[in-house]
């Protein structure tokens, strides 16, 4: 179904801007987003790894939007990768407070997908 096509190829545009904007220089991202005048040489690790985990997830999306065969996992998969982010998010305002705008961005970005990740999951292929 077409909807699940571009549901997978909006999602991937998605990811890979915000992995992009984590890891090409997590100095940058790290002192123009959440206000961090130096950031430590693991915590640049840590964005890089991220950068490439959402990168990996969004590649197969990509892959999986000109497969059928792998179109349901990946639209599920999607709905697991946000469900987990915003959980993790949501456990974090709670126990520490509130973060950064673009971080709060996020947490509402997150919060919408899974829903609509179940949406899109339950069409008919």
């Amino acid at each position: 179904m077409l909807i699940k096509k571009y549901f997978l190829l909006f999602a991937f545009s998605i990811v890979a801007i915000i992995a992009l904007l984590y890891g090409i220089s997590p100095q940058w991202f790290a002192q123009t987003f959440l206000d961090v005048p130096d950031l430590s040489l693991d915590i640049a690790h840590i964005l890089r790894a991220v950068m490439c985990l959402y990168l990996a997830l969004g590649l197969f999306w990509l892959y999986a939007a000109f497969n059928d065969i792998y179109r349901n996992v990946a639209v599920l998969t999607t709905m697991i990768f946000a469900g987990g982010l915003v959980t993790g998010r949501i456990i974090s305002l709670f126990a520490d407070g509130q973060p950064s705008g673009i971080l709060m961005l996020y947490v509402v970005m997150e919060f919408i997908l899974v829903p609509v990740a179940y949406w899109v999951l339950k069409l008919p292929d």
